[in-house]
């Protein structure tokens, strides 16, 4: 693995009063994924949106690249080189595909050469190209905002739960392009609720508990029987 591509450092922020991270701390390197697992309102999702910039940060600092981008206003985040597939997906549905990754590629100014690539990765993509993506099935739809997301060229992937409500073949299919992206060098931070999903595609697996990281854990020193699932994620 590379260096060090984001570092979250002992972040504090919620909404308002709401105090949701407390003094959170990771760190994510080049061709890794970091999967983090929790219950829900640990502040998995919150976290996502404080690397983005959507959420003011009350403390700490978060950097990529060795850049603080944690002052930065939120619209210039993407431009930085960091992608975000939120939960639910939230593509343009009445835009086409093509259409669709025409906004990924325009936040960073890229062309053909990363369309090309990106369409390489998701062949079934470029079979639909002229199709609105609201008639997409859910696989293709979370497909299509993975592959909108890597049209920035990002040095850092944030993945908000992309297997949710998918059906297996789709899971797989998801869960593979995760481990092609390592390939790639994109240091990438899945939230998975799915223990066999996290085993399968992470390098470490980080547990959030009450808006910080509990523990950190190699996945190949894991079993889906292992504690850490029982006592952070209650399965």
């Amino acid at each position: 693995m590379g260096a060090v591509m984001l570092r979250v450092s002992a972040i504090h922020a919620g909404y308002g009063p709401v105090q949701v991270l407390n003094g959170l701390t990771l760190e994510v390197s080049e061709g890794e994924v970091l999967c983090l697992m929790g219950r829900n309102g640990a502040g998995k999702t919150t976290l996502l949106r404080a690397i983005m910039g959507l959420i003011p940060l009350t403390g700490g600092e978060v950097m990529l690249d060795g850049e603080v981008i944690s002052t930065l206003p939120a619209h210039e985040v993407p431009k930085r080189g960091v992608g975000l597939v939120p939960q639910g997906r939230r593509l343009f549905g009445d835009l086409t595909v093509a259409e669709n990754l025409e906004v990924g590629l325009m936040t960073r100014g890229r062309g053909a050469r990363v369309r090309d690539h990106v369409l390489t990765l998701f062949p079934r993509l470029r079979e639909r190209l002229s199709q609105v993506s609201r008639t997409l099935s859910g696989g293709e739809q979370q497909m299509l905002a993975i592959a909108r997301a890597l049209c920035l060229e990002p040095k850092v992937l944030l993945l908000d739960e992309p297997t949710e409500g998918l059906q297996p073949s789709m899971i797989a299919l998801i869960r593979d392009t995760v481990r092609d992206l390592k390939a790639t060098g994109v240091a990438t931070i899945l939230i998975e609720q799915r223990v066999d999903v996290a085993l399968s595609v992470a390098d470490r697996i980080g547990f959030v508990s009450a808006g910080a990281v509990a523990e950190v854990a190699e996945a190949a020193a894991l079993t889906a029987t292992a504690p850490q699932f029982q006592t952070y994620v209650g399965v």
